[in-house]
């Protein structure tokens, strides 16, 4: 919704019409329903206008589009501040009472980008607009120091998010120092808003506190008529409590939070309720009262996940990004605590799809499959426009078109989970049954899930009939497995055995016991993305002598993995040592790797060179039962979806398959081996599941994926490739890989030759 800061400029540009004798009815009819957050109106008066072809004034477009903004509509935002932006380009840059409005669609895209989590964008359009504020004199107008205020509180809080603290902090010291004077019960309150925002954002929260708690920061006198005092108080009400609780005024925090939970909006600004709740939460903890934050962890939880489409807004408006993965861990260790095992288990796996939903955000064009693609690309419209609209009519206040639509919701959501079950899991949370998922387990397989909540790390041990879990003793284990990497990569490193003993006791023995197995799941968390589990080692043997393992990015991954299609239709893509322009590049063992691959697999297709393009993928390899890359990876730890295979270029494509790349395949492979470096990392973000090529594979239809964790030996690699594919006319895909890998561990001891490569999916 429009808050704060949109309610201070608007109560701004209205006064300029009230003061100076505006006759425009309709827009000082549009300003109060502005002030009063009703920004449906605003939309339902102005956009049939556009839809007709008129002509809106700049005022009315710069409304219009600050209410997309508040109801998330960010493509309809964008679009109508593109027409502000060419009305005001023709000329049309003031209202009728002289405000100026050159300023503002920079403001409102950067506001925009800060809400999308973009705030490198936020800052680009920020300079814009304090450059353009300051050209032709516009300092000298009445309204320049209210919009420098806005652009301040735009770029401050965009520094703070991109972790340039320093310019934010630079920002913050020039908005403290405007002056007020003269225009103090105008420009006060946005003023000491904003510094409270930027100093959250830098989460130096007694700054914070000073800012809101300054007499000037409050709306009062007769201008409060411009200002809907509602959504004055939430936000600034929760900036105070925040701040409060952060800096150990525990009982005032605690008294504000209340006043905040009975407030009659609450629920509409949800991402702020849900931190209010969590917070809650803590403090009841604190106090002893687990039932009571049990309660109000779940519904921290339900807040979240009903509100995927906007829960990020409001809390980047204020500039406070929460960690939306804590209620669940902090819920996770006291249901555990309880050894409630299940209803732990359950919580921790939503955290999973919780994070998947969050990091995919970015990830705009998400290939639709299925047997009703056109119909399932219907609902999945359809259910954007119905959660946009539940965000409207709770903003309007009215409970009964708010059931009737999230009612609409459900239904859509339902109608996605049956046609699209993948896809479901991508753009909506669910919630996972323990018993559904423990019935996919074989009886000779054991699962072990990773997870930590705070500083506390635990594994669940799943069999198909039992639930168990231990809280494990770990010190400074991302040192540890950062240490062990480093070893473990380097040949001649004679610090390995202490090191992967160390580890095993901190991560395997505890679970040990309960493992009567010869094939384990392992379901990793966080930095254990990283951790080549077959090298872990009791000081006799390494876990690869005693276990065939597989891993999985969540337990509920079992439920979707697609049947296996009939082996009468195997074949083999191959792409091998693609010509990439540069000597240093090529791989002579991966070019006689791909070659002797194709002469193990019938019916192999095997493109090397310049034949191994991108192109040549995306065209045949939907056709294939396995596929094969012997080729180069690289990893980008800033933005996972950008991480890539690096095949040949053509005409057609660049050569460069990015893990974004594989939402928009559609692949028919029971599977896909990437014997390339890197291929299994990605970024290791709030503990979710790792968001690189693995899951992208496993979306794009693949069973299963063999991948690989650093820079692998070329030699080593193709004898183990050798190996592995020779194995599988008589082995499942987890034994034939162990097999692969203790061939070639007897040739070279090292795990560096043989530990790298990992298999996901299904075993079979």
């Amino acid at each position: 919704m429009i808050v704060k800061k949109y309610s201070s400029r608007l109560a701004i540009l209205l006064l300029s019409c009230f003061f100076l004798g505006c006759s425009l009815s309709k827009d000082i009819k549009l300003s109060s329903y502005a002030q009063k957050q009703q920004i449906h109106e605003i939309i339902n008066m102005l956009q049939p206008s556009i839809d007709d072809g008129d002509t809106l004034s700049s005022f009315q477009l710069y409304l219009l589009a600050a209410s997309y903004v508040g109801v998330r509509n960010y493509s309809k935002a964008l679009a109508t501040t593109d027409l502000l932006q060419k009305q005001i380009d023709k000329g049309g840059r003031t209202t009728t009472g002289g405000s100026d409005l050159t300023v503002y669609p920079q403001i409102l895209r950067g506001s925009i980008y800060l809400d999308q989590g973009e705030p490198k964008k936020a800052i680009e359009e920020g300079a814009l607009a304090y450059k353009l504020l300051h050209e032709e004199g516009r300092e000298r107008k009445t309204f320049y120091t209210s919009q420098l205020i806005d652009i301040y509180d735009v770029l401050g809080v965009a520094y703070a998010l991109a972790g340039n603290k320093a310019d934010a902090q630079k920002i913050a010291n020039s908005l403290q120092n405007i002056s007020i004077a003269g225009m103090n019960v105008m420009n006060g309150p946005p003023k000491y808003s904003a510094l409270a925002r930027i100093y959250m954002a830098l989460k130096e929260y007694d700054h914070a506190l000073a800012a809101i708690k300054n007499p000037n920061a409050k709306v009062t006198g007769s201008i409060t008529a411009f200002y809907d005092q509602t959504f004055q108080e939430i936000p600034n009400l929760y900036i105070l409590s925040k701040s409060l609780y952060e800096t150990g005024h525990i009982k005032e925090a605690k008294e504000g939070y209340a006043q905040l939970l009975r407030h009659p909006q609450i629920e509409q600004i949800g991402g702020i309720y849900w931190i209010v709740l969590l917070d809650r939460a803590k403090i009841a903890l604190a106090e002893g009262q687990k039932s009571a934050a049990e309660d109000m962890l779940k519904k921290a939880i339900d807040v979240i996940e009903k509100q995927r489409s906007s829960i990020n807004s409001e809390v980047g408006r204020i500039g406070f990004v929460g960690d939306k993965q804590t209620p669940y861990a902090q819920l996770a260790a006291l249901l555990l605590a309880e050894s409630r095992y299940k209803e732990a288990f359950t919580y921790v796996e939503r955290a999973k799809a919780r994070a998947l939903v969050d990091l995919l955000a970015s990830q705009k064009d998400i290939s639709v499959r299925g047997s009703q693609p056109e119909k399932i690309k219907t609902t999945l419209a359809e259910l954007n426009q119905a959660e946009s609209n539940l965000t409207v009519v709770a903003q309007a206040g009215n409970k009964e078109e708010q059931g009737k639509t999230r009612a609409v919701v459900l239904a859509l959501k339902k109608d996605l989970q049956e046609k699209a079950p993948e896809l479901a899991t991508l753009v909506s949370v669910t919630t996972p049954v323990t018993a559904e998922i423990q019935s996919k387990l074989s009886p000779e397989e054991t699962l072990l899930e990773y997870y930590f909540a705070g500083s506390d790390w635990y594994v669940f041990i799943l069999t198909k009939d039992t639930i168990t879990a231990q809280k494990l003793h770990v010190a400074d284990l991302m040192g540890n497995i950062d240490g062990f990497r480093k070893t473990i990569t380097t040949p001649n490193s004679t610090d390995l055995s202490r090191q992967t003993q160390e580890l095993y006791r901190q991560l395997f023995l505890p679970a040990a016991a309960g493992i009567k197995t010869k094939k384990l799941i392992i379901v990793p968390h966080g930095i254990l993305h990283y951790l080549p589990f077959a090298a872990l080692s009791n000081g006799k043997d390494y876990l690869i002598d005693r276990f065939s393992i597989r891993m999985l990015p969540s337990a509920s991954v079992l439920n979707f993995l697609q049947s296996r299609t009939n082996k009468a239709d195997a074949g083999a893509l191959i792409l091998g040592n693609p010509q990439l322009d540069n000597p240093k590049y090529d791989l002579k063992f991966a070019q006689d790797e791909a070659l002797a691959i194709g002469k193990i697999i019938p019916r192999s297709t095997v493109l090397l060179r310049a034949e191994a393009t991108e192109t040549n993928l995306k065209k045949y390899g939907g056709t294939y039962q396995v596929i094969h890359l012997a080729a180069h990876g690289i990893f980008d730890l800033d933005n996972p979806l950008n991480s890539a295979l690096l095949l040949a270029k053509d005409k057609d494509n660049d050569g460069i398959l990015r893990a974004g790349d594989l939402y928009n395949l559609s692949l028919n492979a029971d599977l896909v081996t990437l014997s390339a470096c890197e291929t299994a990392l990605g970024k290791v973000a709030t503990g979710d599941d790792v968001v690189g090529f693995t899951r992208g594979f496993l979306y794009a239809g693949t069973r299963s994926l063999i991948s690989s964790l650093w820079q692998v030996d070329d030699q080593a690699t193709r004898d183990l490739m050798v190996n592995l594919y020779t194995n599988l006319a008589t082995m499942s895909k987890d034994e034939a890989l162990r097999q692969a890998q203790l061939k070639v561990k007897k040739q070279y001891p090292h795990p560096y030759y043989w530990a790298a490569f990992l298999l996901t999916g299904s075993a079979i």
